[in-house]
C-alpha cells in the first residue's frame, strides 16, 4: 500500500499527528498500522545496550530496521504510518528508493519551542548533564531535503488542521 514517514525532533508532535491520522484513516474503514519510534526502540533496541543505541550509529541501525519493517508490512497491502526521529539522509534516501508509495512529513519546530514542550524531559535532562546523544543538540541530524510536506511551526496551527491538510495531501497522492 504505502508508507507515511513522520519525522522531526523529540517533542515536535510526531506521535500526536500520526495517531490522529491513523484514527481518521480507520474512520474511513481502511486498514492502517501505526508504528511509533519510542515503542519500536523498546522492541529493536534490545539488541543493543542502552548506551550504544542512542548514538548516531545505533540510531541509524534502528532507523533502518524500522524502514525494513515498514517495507514488509506495506508490501502486504497495508498503509503504514510511522512516527520516528530517524533524521538521517541514508534513511530518507533508502525509503525513497524502496517504497513505491512513500510520503515524508517533516515537523520543523524551533528548539526553543521543543524545550518549552519537552514532554519526556529530554531537553531538561540534557541541560542538567544527565543525558547525551540528544538528536538536534549534541547528536547531528539531517533534516530531510526532499520531504513531501514540511510543517513549519506555527502556534496557531492545531492538530486537526494539520491532520486535515495531511489527509488531503495523501488523498491527492493516492495513498488513502
Amino acid at each position: 500500500m504505502g508508507v507515511v514517514w513522520i519525522t522531526g525532533l523529540s517533542g515536535a508532535g510526531k506521535t500526536s499527528l500520526a495517531s490522529r491520522l491513523v484514527e481518521r484513516v480507520r474512520e474511513q474503514g481502511r486498514v492502517v498500522i501505526l508504528l511509533d519510534g519510542d515503542e519500536l526502540r523498546e522492541v529493536f533496541g534490545a539488541v543493543l545496550n542502552s548506551q550504544d543505541n542512542h548514538g548516531r550509529e545505533g540510531r541509524l541501525l534502528l532507523a533502518m530496521q524500522y524502514a525494513h519493517l515498514c517495507q514488509v508490512i506495506s508490501s502486504q497491502g497495508v498503509l503504514v504510518v510511522i512516527a520516528t526521529i530517524s533524521l538521517f539522509k541514508e534513511v530518507h534516501q533508502w525509503n525513497r528508493e524502496h517504497f513505491p508509495s512513500y510520503f515524508e512529513v517533516f515537523l520543523k519546530v524551533p528548539l526553543d519551542e521543543l524545550r518549552r514542550r519537552d514532554p519526556k524531559g529530554i531537553y531538561k535532562r540534557f541541560d542538567a548533564g544527565e543525558l547525551k546523544h540528544v538528536a538536534g543538540l549534541d547528536l547531528t541530524v539531517d533534516e530531510p531535503d526532499a520531504a513531501d510536506w514540511v510543517v513549519e511551526f506555527d502556534p496557531k496551527h492545531e492538530l486537526e488542521k494539520n491532520t486535515d491538510e495531511l489527509m488531503e495531501l495523501l488523498l491527492d497522492k493516492g495513498l488513502i
